[in-house]
């Protein structure tokens, strides 16, 4: 009655494989039907795949690219909406299109003023007219019996008349769509053709958007903030490449009535994926620190023709960058413009900057001390087969003003002192563990790795660690340079330099970039202290190489680098030099790093080309202007109400109800009880507002109050000057101010 287990378990798997077979014929059967009708079923007696490719087509819709903003949020780059204008006379029904036509026409010639109504006319029912007779002659070639042919006439059918020669911008878009235009039938918002909200038979006007990148300031930080490709609209570079992702959002995708090999109408019924736009970037930069640095470097560019020029402004703490110009000669001799960003991608031989390296690794060693004494003789000393030459002679000077004066011969010294040549390993271990030998991790694309030499490799030789110790044979971009000099100014701590603080979509955070600050100190904090006291010494010593940037208002640290330019590999002998100064203000509190890069300075000679006389200008010019401009970098005042000194001044001669308003503003304690004109007095270190006769003593008051008090008892008034009444006159019954 039951059959063996054994024989279910076979019959289920006969039963199995039976379907499994079915299902897999089945679906090799509707493959095989695709394709045959892909590639043999014909449609109007033309293959399947002709006619689709001719009339329909999947292609993606796309996406609004993401804004990028500064930190205060001005906008930085942005993509405007345009709109290529066209017009598809086979779509809309006949009796639609006969109504409507004239109206189009008259509102595109009005509008526009490229053609004419009649030019417009003429061309709507000319292909309107070609596309019917097409249509006619199909469908009588369609109902001719089988092996009946007839002679076929080719009428020239435009499904895509483009209406005007450029394209329109949002604002014209929106008055195309959404304008009242009044018809028979009363009004209608849009043009006829256009209407957002129709039927497919009263269609045929095409809006083909793209977008173009806008950049509100111009120029400012362009190569910073970045462009686009042209051909991909893809960011090329700068924050647009670094964050393609996700700034550029993802496509749609939709079904697309083919018109011709470039123009595309889609289908108003068909369903479609709709396009994800692109998140806004926030970076770091300030406009008006942006605006600062530029303005200060191409000035200094254009006076003495350099090859280039950057500056790169960071926050000290938080490795936030305000501002990073970058300045070449443009092509046609028409000034400076952004084009490399040679702050992130074009390593130099630092020059003397690099002096700070060499001091502080010393002074790691615990084998020298600021104070330590240096004989650096008539500034020339000889290494192995070079020989090491000083400007001019410093003579017996300490370890720290052999930074603050400069001193190749100095620094050479200190190698030999602190045991850099007889190890260079040492060396190198300390300029590793001031992160002189890595990239600095920004955020953007296209940072250039440091060129370290090595002992023991090919282009190390004896004289390599000399050359190294004043800022030659390495070579580091000025970004790097400056991240040094900003983990000094920051008691040691380095911090990743950041470009980019968030990640936004509208209002919601997507990723917020946290200040990234390593936990241990480059260096001891007891030599931190030292070499900050040393870059404030040269600029505040009268003969530090940076004097010329010394200001009593504030404190500024820095140090000047100058290096012979590399033609053809080989170092110039000429005044050919790349000239840098790098620093942080103010130097008792450090709020701000910054480096200024200058090469190829022309139109001096010796110290007129020299970093001092070109780079530090610019670097004081900046950090003047940040400073009065950034209110947080200044103490706050104490408000101190009731202050007679403060107050008197303000309350003088005028209407009592105007001085009771100002009186109550300042918390002083002037009676009330009094009308008409008034006069301060002080009674007992107190504001006392006393009435005045009809014509008082007219010092003090206010131009509109005097002429007010003085027209209205009859007089005639003349004035001279400008602000309050300081002294008077009556002549004849004319009343000549004299107005300070």
């Amino acid at each position: 009655m039951f059959s063996k287990p054994n024989n279910i378990r076979e019959d289920i798997l006969r039963r199995s494989w039976m379907v499994s077979s079915l299902l897999l014929l089945l679906a090799a059967l509707i493959v095989w039907r695709i394709f045959y009708v892909q590639h043999y079923g014909t449609y109007d007696g033309k293959p399947w795949i002709e006619h689709i490719s001719n009339t329909v087509r999947v292609d993606t819709i796309l996406a609004m690219r993401g804004n990028v903003y500064s930190n205060d949020g001005s906008l930085l780059a942005t993509s405007l909406p345009y709109y290529d204008v066209s017009f598809d006379p086979t779509i809309t029904k006949k009796d639609y299109f006969d109504q409507h036509t004239d109206s189009l026409a008259t509102l595109l010639a009005q509008t526009f003023r490229q053609r004419t109504r009649e030019e417009y006319l003429r061309d709507f029912k000319f292909y309107r007219h070609e596309f019917e007779q097409s249509e006619l002659q199909r469908k009588k070639a369609k109902d001719l019996p089988k092996g009946q042919k007839m002679t076929m006439v080719k009428y020239n059918v435009n499904r895509n008349i483009r209406l005007l020669n450029r394209a329109i911008t949002f604002r014209e878009y929106q008055l195309m769509t959404t304008q009242k235009v009044n018809n028979t039938k009363g009004a209608a918002l849009g043009w006829p053709f256009f209407r957002q909200y129709s039927n497919g038979g009263t269609r045929g006007g095409k809006l083909t958007v793209f977008y173009r990148r806008y950049h509100p300031f111009g120029g400012l930080a362009e190569r910073t903030i970045g462009y686009l490709d042209k051909a991909t609209d893809r960011g090329l570079v700068g924050i647009e490449a670094s964050f393609e992702p996700k700034l550029a959002g993802t496509p749609g995708i939709g079904l697309f009535r083919v018109l011709d090999d470039k123009t595309f109408m889609p289908f108003e019924d068909s369903e479609r994926l709709q396009p994800v736009n692109g998140y806004d970037v926030y970076s770091t930069l300030d406009v008006n620190f942006q605006d600062i640095a530029e303005t200060a470097l191409r000035k200094q560019l254009r006076r003495y023709q350099a090859d280039y020029g950057t500056v790169v402004v960071m926050e000290v703490k938080t490795g936030e960058i305000r501002a990073m110009v970058n300045l070449a000669p443009s092509k046609g001799d028409t000034g400076y413009q952004e084009t490399l960003n040679y702050a992130l991608a074009r390593p130099t031989n630092p020059g003397s900057t690099f002096k700070l390296a060499t001091i502080l690794a010393a002074l790691e060693t615990k084998r020298i001390s600021p104070q330590t004494l240096i004989a650096t003789g008539n500034g020339s000393a000889t290494h192995a087969s070079m020989t090491v030459e000083d400007t001019k002679a410093h003579g017996t000077i300490t370890v720290q003003q052999v930074l603050e004066e400069s001193s190749n011969v100095g620094v050479h010294l200190i190698m030999q002192k602190s045991g850099f040549y007889a190890n260079p390993n040492e060396y190198m271990k300390y300029l590793t563990q001031f992160h002189l030998d890595q990239r600095t991790g920004i955020q953007m694309l296209g940072e250039a790795p440091p060129l370290p030499p090595r002992p023991g490799m090919k282009n190390w030789d004896r004289t390599s660690a000399t050359r190294l110790s004043y800022g030659y044979v390495w070579e580091l971009t000025p970004l790097q340079t400056l991240s040094f000099y900003n983990a000094v100014a920051n008691n040691g701590y380095w911090v990743r330099p950041t470009i980019v603080r968030q990640i936004r979509n509208a209002n919601e955070v997507i990723q917020e970039m946290k200040p990234q600050i390593l936990k241990n100190r480059i260096a001891n904090e007891s030599n931190i202290r030292r070499v900050q006291k040393m870059l404030a010494g040269a600029v505040a010593d009268p003969k530090g190489t940076a004097y010329i940037v010394h200001d009593t208002q504030y404190k500024i640290a820095g140090k000047t680098g100058t290096a012979q330019m590399i033609i053809n590999k080989r170092y110039s002998k000429d005044d050919q030099f790349n000239v840098s100064f790098a620093g942080y203000f103010p130097a008792q509190n450090p709020q701000y790093s910054c480096i200024v890069f200058v090469s190829y300075p022309k139109g001096g000679n010796g110290d007129n080309l020299y970093a001092g006389s070109v780079a530090a200008p610019v670097f004081k010019e900046i950090s003047d202007r940040i400073v009065g401009y950034d209110v947080k970098m200044h103490p706050p005042i104490e408000k101190d109400k009731n202050k007679l000194a403060e107050i008197t001044p303000q309350l003088q001669t005028g209407q009592a109800d105007d001085l009771q308003i100002i009186a109550a503003a300042l918390n002083t304690n002037a009676p009330v009880n009094v009308n008409g004109w008034v006069a301060m007095k002080s009674k007992n270190k107190k504001p006392d507002l006393t009435q005045l006769n009809p014509l008082p003593n007219l010092k003090g008051m206010s131009l509109r109050d005097a002429l007010y008090l003085l027209e209205n008892h009859g007089f005639k008034v003349n004035y001279q000057g400008i602000g309050k009444v300081s002294d008077y006159s009556l002549k004849d019954g004319v009343y000549t101010l004299v107005l300070k």
